[in-house]
């Protein structure tokens, strides 16, 4: 079927007619998108890596709020892993899951953007090297340890989790391309920002064709704007994915899908920007016209997750409106 995924058994298939959704037929996915488990601890499960690509692995999310999917890029002299996770601990069971799919020493590690969830397992790969942009970096040191204090006020394991573990910085950093060849494969990465944060960056396995995208394309989910993301940047970052062809897309959280998330992405977008043109033409203020879009869109949409990135994503239009 196009742009089917192929997983382990224990996995079954349902293709939407707007992308492809993973379920978990033996241990549970969960709820859908907009119902996350709240209640579920936000730990990385063990024995979950499911192949998606001859070099490409992922460990879903299972929908648990706090938990990315962790990507792992498996080539003959390296690998590569993508977000490992809130903390130590989770740290060491992506580690875990890494060794049972590759056996290679040399490793780096990479994460889409700066937010704790998706930095803080890093402290369980001592030996890694760390490949991260310069903004990333940037954005780090800004705002991780107001992001780290939010995120252990949360519950007592976040709590746990966020004070047991030591946040890193890169040991390699670029501009706003880099290619880090792991042998028989090569990883893509590239700064799209200003979007969910200023540093968010994309991962796309050549010749696999799976993009691991973030926070900027989303499966059943708003993407999650904010106060600084640009709506211009925004869809030509979706442009340029676009142009990369991905077979499967990995969300930082969600269910994996295919390339026609790009495209049902750019259109919720649009139809915000197009709203938003309208309403302040009409005169209605910044708050307004994003308190009516995001009325609008939830009922279009009642479902979905991240309903408050459809204001900051109306508010970005508004701004950049003329």
């Amino acid at each position: 079927m196009r742009g089917g995924i192929k997983l382990a058994r224990t996995f079954c298939f349902l293709l939407l007619p707007t992308a492809l959704v993973t379920l978990s037929a033996a241990q549970g996915g969960g709820a859908g998108v907009g119902n996350a488990v709240a209640a579920a601890p936000p730990l990385v499960r063990e024995n979950a890596t499911v192949k998606v690509a001859p070099h490409t692995y992922v460990i879903p999310d299972f929908e648990v709020g706090q938990v990315p999917n962790v990507g792992i890029v498996v080539g003959s002299r390296a690998t590569l892993v993508i977000d490992p996770g809130l903390g130590t601990r989770n740290g060491e069971t992506v580690l875990r899951e890494t060794q049972k799919v590759s056996k290679n020493s040399e490793m780096f590690l990479a994460t889409t953007h700066y937010h704790t969830e998706h930095t803080l397992g890093l402290g369980a790969f001592p030996s890694a090297r760390y490949v991260n942009s310069k903004t990333q970096d940037a954005d780090f040191v800004q705002g991780w340890e107001a992001h780290a204090k939010g995120f252990a006020s949360r519950t007592a394991i976040h709590k746990d989790l966020v004070e047991g573990s030591t946040p890193r910085r890169a040991d390699i950093t670029f501009d706003s391309e880099h290619t880090l060849d792991l042998g028989d494969v090569r990883v893509r990465m590239i700064v799209v920002g200003p979007t969910h944060t200023r540093g968010d960056t994309i991962f796309f396995v050549e010749g696999d064709n799976v993009l691991f995208a973030g926070d900027v394309v989303m499966n059943e989910s708003f993407v999650a704007a904010n106060q600084g993301s640009s709506m211009s940047g925004w869809l030509a970052a979706f442009d340029m994915l676009e142009k990369m062809q991905p077979r499967v897309i990995v969300p930082a959280h969600g269910k994996v899908g295919d390339g026609a998330l790009i495209g049902m992405n750019r259109a919720f977008m649009l139809h915000i920007q197009a709203r938003v043109r309208t309403l302040k033409t009409e005169g209605r203020s910044i708050d307004e016209s994003a308190a009516a879009v995001e009325k609008e869109m939830q009922a279009r949409h009642p479902t979905f997750a991240r309903l408050n990135g459809v204001s900051g994503a109306a508010r970005a239009a508004y701004n950049e409106a003329r």
